[in-house]
C-alpha cells in the first residue's frame, strides 16, 4: 500500500509540470473571443503602384497557413484588420568591387501599420506594425529587380505580422 502512494505521489509530480499546456492556438488573452478575421486591401501610402494587392494576399495566406484565426467576410467576422502600406525602400547592401558607387546587391524593406477593429465598430487595444526585408542582386533592370523581390519581403512581413496577431509577439 505504502510503495502504490508513493508512485502515485510521484506520477503526480512528474505531470504536474504539464498542467500549463493546452493543445491548439495559443492567443493572446486580449483577443481571446476572436475567432475570425476579415483583412480588406491595404491601404497603399507610398509611390509603388499594386503593391497593395501583394501585401493583402501575402498576408491572408499567411493567416490561413496559421490557423489561428479563420479569414471571413466583414460582415461575419469577430474584427478586421485595417493596415497600411507606409514604406517600401531599398538601401544599397555590397558595391562593385574598384567603384563604391555602382552597387551589386541592394536590400529591400517592406512596412506597414495596422490595426483590429472589432465587430462594433470599436477599436480592439492590438495596433503595431510589421515589416520585412529582404536583398537582391542587381541585374539589368533594377526596378525589374526590385518588383521580383517584393513578393520575398511581403512574406516576411506576413510572418511578423500574424505571429504579432496569434502569439502576441
Amino acid at each position: 500500500m505504502k510503495k502504490k502512494a508513493c508512485f502515485t505521489l510521484g506520477l503526480a509530480f512528474l505531470l504536474n509540470g504539464c498542467l500549463g499546456y493546452h493543445l491548439g492556438p495559443a492567443k493572446p488573452a486580449y483577443l481571446r473571443e476572436i475567432h475570425s478575421i476579415a483583412v480588406p486591401m491595404f491601404r497603399n501610402s507610398t509611390l509603388h503602384p499594386r503593391v497593395e494587392a501583394l501585401v493583402t494576399g501575402t498576408i491572408i495566406k499567411q493567416f490561413q497557413q496559421d490557423g489561428t484565426y479563420k479569414i471571413a467576410n466583414e460582415d461575419s467576422a469577430d474584427a478586421i484588420l485595417k493596415g497600411e502600406i507606409v514604406a517600401v525602400g531599398r538601401s544599397p547592401a555590397r558595391s562593385v568591387r574598384g567603384n563604391v558607387l555602382s552597387t551589386v546587391e541592394f536590400n529591400l524593406s517592406l512596412t506597414v501599420t495596422y490595426k483590429l477593429i472589432g465587430r462594433d465598430g470599436k477599436p480592439i487595444p492590438v495596433a503595431g506594425s510589421a515589416s520585412g526585408n529582404t536583398s537582391f542582386f542587381v541585374g539589368s533592370d533594377v526596378s525589374t529587380d526590385e518588383r521580383q523581390a517584393l513578393p520575398l519581403a511581403a512574406e516576411q512581413l506576413a510572418k511578423s505580422l500574424v505571429s504579432q496577431l496569434s502569439e502576441g509577439w
